[in-house]
């Protein structure tokens, strides 16, 4: 099993140690087709990339491209900000970004009717390590991801269970029906072998990412290389190996399709 791309990498434009360049050069030395510049989104009051310097990320990832000869890809992990399915990235932005990343973080600015319900619980439990969530927040998280899917054109759904415990069985159901992929994340342990093992038995497609903070990190999978020698899943189902290139849903919809 080869990468062929990384569509989850960070850098100093929020939560990242290194550049946009430094990452492409990465990308090239290690052989792999694409990289996505994927800075957390606007609604981070610490650590999300600033919409006043937007145009300037733009710039830097085509110039990434165009020195690296590396596809670098336009992209955002944005923030899921209330039970309802809303996220950070609006549609007004949509023509600024190439791909679409979304998943739940902590300390984000959610909107008032899921502070109480949805941030501040899943914040708590998730530091106190609990071993067990109140089923009753399991099902609003899972309620919460699956609308995020389905109101949003999101490419990657990044590292769920991160925070926020899902039926994942449910939300690998609704990302299949809507074509968003499921990331295995190399960064964060963040599902288990048998929650693995239960979502590839729906059709859902998965691919494998990073989540690098640093440049050296970028196309550093071997978290989820442990993962997958113990839960065997057909290759054809990881969407960025062995020379594929994903197909994604954010260019449909902004194409119209």
């Amino acid at each position: 099993m080869i990468l062929s791309s990384d569509y989850h990498t960070h850098t100093k434009y929020s939560h990242g140690k290194g550049t946009i360049i430094e990452n492409a050069i990465v990308t090239k030395q290690k052989g792999l087709k694409q990289i996505a510049i994927s800075d957390h989104g606007f609604s981070h009051p610490a650590f999300g990339l600033r919409e006043k310097r937007l145009d300037s990320y733009v710039k830097d990832c085509h110039f990434a491209t165009q020195q690296t000869g590396v596809k670098v890809l336009v992209g955002i992990e944005s923030n899921v900000t209330s039970i309802d399915g809303d996220v950070d990235l609006k549609p007004k932005l949509y023509d600024k970004f190439d791909i679409f990343l979304a998943g739940v973080h902590k300390l984000i600015l959610y909107k008032p009717n899921s502070v109480f319900s949805f941030s501040i619980p899943n914040l708590t439990l998730s530091t106190l390590k609990v071993d067990k969530f109140p089923k009753s927040l399991i099902v609003r998280n899972t309620k919460t991801i699956i609308n995020v899917v389905k109101n949003n054109p999101i490419d990657i759904l990044t590292h769920i269970n991160f925070c926020c415990p899902v039926d994942v069985l449910e939300v690998a159901k609704v990302c299949s029906d809507y074509g968003t992929y499921v990331e295995l994340n190399a960064k964060k342990t963040h599902i288990s072998e048998e929650q693995l093992y239960q979502m590839s038995k729906t059709d859902v497609k998965f691919v494998i990412n990073s989540d690098a903070h640093t440049p050296d990190r970028v196309g550093e999978i071997s978290l989820v290389e442990k993962l997958l020698s113990n839960v065997k899943i057909d290759e054809d189902r990881i969407a960025n190996i062995n020379g594929k290139i994903p197909v994604f849903r954010f260019n449909a919809f902004k194409e119209g399709k």
